[in-house]
């Protein structure tokens, strides 16, 4: 290997290590937050057509392949009773996978989960949903990104504690709504650390102050929102009826909305 050759390997190898992290080179910066250019989405290693939902238990590593929608799965819609790509059983660990489009509802985790470096091109109904009824379920979500959400980008249903950290998202409604209106209803707890937000985009959390929920942001950056319409924080009163709720504020409180202005930088 000749000294001009080297330091190109070298930095294939950094490239390489760092998307097993779901990370690019744009999201480290000295101050551990993501840079103001944005991630950097991953090129799929291959495609998959999906028909019907694929059931995952224990580890499921995809090497970056794509999978995207077709069939009972394809319709392409924001349908509310469309089937997601991949369940997760509890406990289930989903690695390095691209869901392309159309993504249907993308991810269920029908209890605590992790989605390690996993990217959506196109949002389909949500991204990804989490449900369960322990208070004990913890989802964890580090690495990837996901953009063009119409909507809602994570959906909360679950009780529990859901983590997000390493993660870009772009082009959405919501990015984490605790949902204000199921049939059952729980308390839940969001936190977010080291996450970049690219316009456009109305709400990075939504949670409902009257089921005790609370959101701490931490390390959050959000880029191309010069006139600061993204609400970090908006606060709701739930309900278990299927009514739209109300809203009840937003901003940081300490109880419920848990983050300073130090906490989110604009860029």
């Amino acid at each position: 290997m000749t000294s001009a050759t080297r330091p190109r390997a070298q930095g294939r190898a950094l490239t390489g290590a760092l998307a097993a992290l779901g990370l690019s080179l744009g999201m480290i910066m000295t101050s551990g937050a993501p840079s103001a250019s944005a991630a950097t989405w991953p090129t799929p290693n291959g495609s998959q057509a999906v028909s019907s939902t694929i059931s995952v238990s224990g580890t499921k590593d995809y090497g970056m392949q794509r999978l995207y929608g077709s069939g009972d799965l394809g319709d392409g819609g924001q349908g509310e009773d469309q089937g997601p790509i991949l369940q997760l059983e509890p406990g289930a660990v989903l690695k390095n996978v691209i869901i392309g489009a159309p993504a249907a509802d993308g991810v269920h985790c029908k209890g605590s989960c992790t989605l390690q470096n996993v990217w959506w091109e196109d949002v389909g109904e949500d991204a990804a949903t989490f449900r369960g009824s322990s208070s004990s379920n913890v989802y964890t979500v580090t690495g990837g990104g996901a953009k063009e959400a119409s909507d809602k980008v994570f959906q909360f249903n679950g009780a529990g504690t859901l983590n997000v950290s390493n993660f870009a998202v772009k082009n959405f409604g919501t990015f984490i709504r605790s949902c204000g209106n199921c049939s059952t209803q729980y308390k839940r707890t969001i936190n977010l650390n080291t996450v970049e937000v690219a316009w456009k985009g109305s709400r990075i959390v939504g949670i409902n102050t009257n089921y005790g929920d609370s959101a701490t942001l931490r390390n959050i950056t959000i880029v191309g929102d010069s006139d600061r319409k993204i609400v970090p924080c908006q606060k709701y009163i739930g309900n278990d009826d299927g009514d739209e709720p109300t809203q009840n504020g937003s901003g940081p409180d300490g109880t419920y909305c848990k983050y300073s202005s130090s906490d989110i930088t604009y860029k």
